[in-house]
């Protein structure tokens, strides 16, 4: 027996209200900092959210940000490996060309 329209409807937008909403929250999570980004990530349901929304699509257009080639790194300040302080990737370019190598080749 198939359920009439009359049925139908309320309960295909009761179920689209909220995946909207859960996608629309995800959207907005992925646009904060990594740290508060991986504290939400952390209490979600494992692999739930993979598989119930367009994870991927939202994280590519989250990430992917706005400079383009030519534009000059945004800058930014790390702790020094010996713990001894910080540095800003300005003090390194102002006295030659720097090289940034992200990933691990191990």
């Amino acid at each position: 027996m198939i359920p009439s329209k009359s049925v139908l409807i309320p309960v295909l937008g009761g179920l689209l209200l909220p995946y909207l909403g859960f996608v629309a929250f995800l959207w907005w999570t992925m646009h904060l900092p990594p740290e508060q980004f991986g504290r939400t990530m952390a209490n979600m349901p494992g692999p739930v959210v993979f598989l119930l929304a367009p994870f991927e699509t939202l994280w590519t257009e989250a990430r992917a940000g706005a400079l383009r080639v030519g534009d000059p790194a945004p800058d930014f300040e790390l702790d020094k490996l010996d713990k001894s302080g910080r540095i800003r990737l300005s003090d390194l370019t102002s006295r030659q060309p720097v090289v940034l190598i992200f990933g691990s080749y191990t």
